[in-house]
């Protein structure tokens, strides 16, 4: 393939002959399919004709045009895109789902701590709410949206909140260590 293929032509008339110009092989023969390419005499008709090779402008001066020819991407490189895309679209569900539920869980912790009356029953709702995290966070890390250590430090996160909470109302107490 050509690395650059220079067009000099006058600026004036280049717009509506790249709006004209067809890259894809007909059944008629290929000197009939380009006669819009007759402002470049140096052009690749078998390039062309294969529909390898498609003409971009680059940039444009007063004179001149410079335009690239590019490989067209192949159909490979288009469905790793479309992968690529569904992929993101659903780590990305994956990661907000479990923002939300570990949100939820430490919102719930703080409120827990804050409030000076709770009772130790009061902890239940929300080591459903922090079971319903830690679910969230192995999901997302089975699906490979979260890498399996970060998965364990927002888990570990979750779980010295509540210990927190529970030594600052006194229903737990650290044992001493040996």
């Amino acid at each position: 393939m050509a690395a650059a293929l220079q067009c000099l032509t006058p600026c004036v008339g280049l717009p509506s002959r790249f709006n004209t110009l067809s890259l894809t092989a007909s059944s008629s023969s290929s000197a009939a399919a380009f006669k819009p390419l007759s402002f470049s005499a140096n052009t690749s008709h078998n390039l062309f004709s294969t529909g390898f090779v498609s003409i971009v402008p680059v940039r444009r001066t007063s004179q001149l045009v410079v335009c690239e020819a590019a490989p067209k991407k192949a159909d490979s490189a288009a469905k790793r895109a479309r992968q690529s895309e569904k992929r993101r679209v659903y780590n990305k569900a994956k990661k907000s789902e479990m923002k939300t539920r570990m949100k939820k869980a430490l919102e719930t912790l703080d409120l827990l701590k804050k409030k000076p009356d709770a009772q130790q029953e009061e902890v239940l709702f929300t080591e459903k709410l922090i079971a319903e995290a830690y679910s969230a966070i192995d999901k997302a890390v089975k699906a490979g949206a979260l890498h399996r250590n970060t998965g364990a430090r927002r888990k570990s996160r979750l779980a010295r909140r509540k210990k927190a909470v529970e030594i600052h109302h006194g229903w737990y107490t650290p044992s001493a260590a040996a």
